[in-house]
């Protein structure tokens, strides 16, 4: 049956999305990318996006990788961001949920092994990737104020990296 903390377990870690070269998606063919908003392309809280994830954005763009944001976060502040980044968004997603998943394949029009989820949870981003079978990316969160449910899901995630080391040993 597999071990249970296997579901966390990302593919891939990367320090930052712009770490991440459109090329290496494109060798594990990716088509497409699923990108959570907070603490990945945005510190909670800010407005601005930093201007290594803007190049980031046009490199994958110019890849000719289709991109979709899939975040927990409001209306307002994904819609924002979505919009000024010029891609489709699904908010109030409830990851790990598959709905969130499903409709940006949908939007994306990409199967689930053509796309890479890319966030900074275990808990939301990479389980919720890993539940439909879709290539999963962590990146360290961006520096900033974290929501508390945020919080709460990095406690958990400590655990379950202790669980997934200990696996690694044997």
């Amino acid at each position: 049956m597999g071990n249970v903390w296997e579901k966390f377990r990302p593919a891939y870690i990367f320090s930052a999305v712009w770490e991440i070269e459109p090329a290496f998606l494109r060798e594990k063919g990716i088509e497409a990318i699923i990108l959570d908003l907070d603490n990945t392309l945005l510190a909670k809280g800010a407005q601005n996006f930093p201007p290594q994830v803007l190049k980031w954005l046009r490199q994958i763009e110019e890849a000719g990788l289709r991109v979709c944001l899939v975040s927990n976060s409001g209306r307002r502040r994904v819609e924002g961001a979505a919009f000024s980044l010029g891609v489709p968004c699904v908010f109030r997603a409830a990851k790990p949920g598959r709905r969130p998943f499903i409709r940006a394949l949908q939007i994306l029009g990409t199967e689930p092994r053509q796309t890479a989820v890319i966030g900074d949870q275990l808990l939301t981003d990479v389980y919720g990737g890993k539940r439909l079978g879709m290539v999963t990316i962590l990146v360290k969160p961006l520096p900033g104020k974290e929501f508390v449910g945020t919080r709460i899901n990095r406690r958990l995630e400590k655990f379950i990296w202790r669980r997934l080391n200990r696996l690694e040993e044997g």
